[in-house]
C-alpha cells in the first residue's frame, strides 16, 4: 500500500461576533486609535485563509504554539502570530537534524555536535546547517532565510520596525509550512565511519549489502554523493583488497538508478583527476569501476577506447592460445558485456569485427561452441559501418577473415551463418555486391 499523506481540511469556528468589537471597545478604553491594530477586514481575511495553511501542516505537528498563532491571528496580532508559526518551524528544523543522527552531523562538521550544540544554534546558523545536509533545499534555505529576517524586525520576538498586514503574515506562514513543517519526514544520516569500516571489512553478505543500500537510499542527495565517491576512491586505491572493491561495486549496482547528474559528474572528475596526474593503477582500476557499473558512456571516446581494446585483445589472445575452445566462452562474455554499454568507438571498430568474426567463423578445427552465443549477440548488434567492415574483411583475400573464408570449408559454412543473423536492409549499398555474393 501508498504511504501518501491523506491532508484533511482544518475547519475552523466562526469569529465570535464578540471578538471584533471587543477589540474597538479596548482601544477606545484606553484612547488610542482603532488603526493601530489590524483592521475587521485583515482579521476576517488572515481567520479565511488560515485553513488552507493548516491544512498542509500534518495533524502529530499541530501543537499548542499553533494553537496559540490561531488565538494570535483572531485578535489580529499577526506579530505575535509570525512569532509561534517560526518557533514551530524551528523546532521542527532542529527534530529534523536529530533524526538525521547528531554524530552523523558531528562527522559531517568534523568537530563536536550534541544536544547542547544544537539548541545554542542561533537561528540563521541553523538554516545554514540544514541546508549543508540536504534538509532543506536552495529555495527552502533562501525563503525561510527571508523568514528570519521579517520575524526579527516585524515580529513580537523584538521591538519592531513596523508592522505587518493579513497578506504579509499569509505568506510568512506559507513558507514556515511549506520549507519547515509540512512534511514531518526526514533524512537519516549514515555513520560515515561505520559505513567506511564495513565496506573494507569482509565480503558483504546479502542482509549486510542490502541494509547499507537502504541506508544510503533513505539519506539525502549530497551525502549519498559524497559516500559514492568515497566508495569509488576505495575501489581505486592500489591498497583496498579485492573483497572491499567487490563490497564497492556491489553497493554502487544498487544504487545506480538513484546515481544523479551530480554523482556522475563527481565520478566523471574523480576518473580524470587519475589521468591528468599520472596515476596509471587507479585510472586502470577506475575503468574498470566504470566497466563494471554499465557506465562506460559517460567517458570519452578515447577513455572507451582502451577498455575495448583490452577487452579485444584478451580475446583474440585466447583464441589463438592453447585450448581456446575452452578458454574463450568467459572472454567472449566480457566483450559482449562491454558492447552493450553502448557503440563501440571508432577508432576500434575495425579490430572488434574482424577479432569477433574470426573466432565466430573458427579455424580448421571449429569453433568453440559455449562462445558462439555471445558471438552472434555482438554480430546482430552490428551498426553498419560494422557491417561493411565485415563484409570487406571476407572478401579480402589479404585479411584475416579473408584467408580463413578462402582456405576453408568450415569458415566459409560459418559465415554464410553471420551473415544470416543480419538484415539485409541493414547492409551498406557500397557493399551491396560482395554480400550477395558471399551469401550465395
Amino acid at each position: 500500500m501508498s504511504d501518501m499523506i491523506v491532508k484533511k481540511d482544518v475547519s475552523l469556528p466562526a469569529l465570535p461576533d464578540t471578538v471584533l468589537p471587543a477589540i474597538t471597545q479596548l482601544t477606545a478604553a484606553l484612547g488610542i486609535p482603532r488603526e493601530v491594530l489590524a483592521s475587521q477586514e485583515e482579521i476576517e481575511y488572515a481567520w479565511r485563509d488560515l485553513p488552507r495553511e493548516l491544512r498542509e501542516i500534518p495533524e502529530s505537528l499541530r501543537d499548542e504554539l499553533i494553537a496559540r498563532m490561531c488565538v494570535a491571528v483572531s485578535t489580529g496580532l499577526f506579530d505575535g502570530a509570525m512569532n509561534y508559526s517560526w518557533n514551530a518551524a524551528v523546532l521542527q528544523l532542529r527534530q529534523k537534524i536529530r533524526n538525521f543522527g547528531l554524530a552523523v552531523v558531528a562527522q559531517i562538521l568534523q568537530s563536536d555536535f550534541e544536544e547542547k550544540h544544537l539548541l545554542e544554534l542561533q537561528d540563521s546558523k541553523l538554516l545554514e546547517l540544514c541546508l549543508k545536509l540536504n534538509i532543506i533545499d536552495e529555495d527552502g534555505f533562501f525563503f525561510l532565510d527571508q523568514c528570519r529576517e521579517v520575524r526579527n524586525n516585524f515580529s513580537a520576538a523584538h521591538p519592531t520596525m513596523g508592522t505587518v498586514n493579513d497578506r504579509e503574515f499569509t505568506t510568512f506562514l506559507n513558507r514556515c509550512v511549506r520549507y519547515a513543517l509540512a512534511d514531518s519526514s526526514s533524512p537519516k544520516g549514515v555513520d560515515i565511519s561505520s559505513f567506511i569500516s564495513a565496506v573494507k571489512g569482509p565480503r558483504f553478505n546479502d542482509n549486510q549489502c542490502q541494509i547499507w543500500v537502504q541506508r544510503l537510499t533513505e539519506t539525502h542527495d549530497a551525502q549519498r554523493q559524497m559516500l559514492v565517491n568515497m566508495v569509488h576512491g576505495i575501489y581505486c586505491d592500489p591498497a583496498t583488497a579485492e573483497p572491499a572493491r567487490l563490497n564497492a561495486i556491489d553497493i554502487c549496482r544498487y544504487l545506480m538508478s538513484a546515481f544523479t547528474a551530480s554523482i556522475k559528474s563527481d565520478l566523471i572528475n574523480n576518473h580524470s583527476d587519475y589521468v591528468a596526474k599520472g596515476l596509471e593503477d587507479k585510472h586502470t582500476a577506475s575503468l574498470q569501476f566504470f566497466e563494471k557499473l554499465g557506465l562506460l558512456g559517460l567517458l570519452n571516446e578515447s577513455e572507451q577506447h582502451v577498455v575495448y581494446s583490452r577487452a579485444i585483445e584478451r580475446l583474440w589472445n585466447v583464441h589463438n592460445g592453447m585450448n581456446n575452445f575452452y578458454n574463450e566462452p568467459p572472454f567472449a562474455e566480457r566483450l559482449l558485456e562491454v558492447t552493450q554499454q553502448g557503440a563501440v568507438p571508432e577508432t576500434i571498430q575495425d579490430s572488434f569485427v574482424q577479432t569477433v568474426i574470426c573466432a565466430r567463423i573458427g579455424n580448421g578445427y571449429g569453433v568453440s561452441n559455449a562462445a558462439v552465443p555471445y558471438y552472434d549477440e555482438m554480430i546482430k548488434s552490428f551498426s553498419p559501418r560494422e557491417i561493411a567492415t565485415l563484409i570487406k574483411a571476407a572478401a579480402d583475400k589479404n585479411s584475416s577473415v579473408g584467408r580463413r573464408v578462402a582456405n576453408n570449408g568450415n569458415c566459409r559454412r560459418n559465415l554464410k551463418l553471420c551473415l544470416q543473423l543480419i538484415d539485409s536492409d541493414s547492409v551498406p549499398n557500397s557493399v551491396k555486391s560482395d554480400y550477395v555474393r558471399l551469401m550465395r
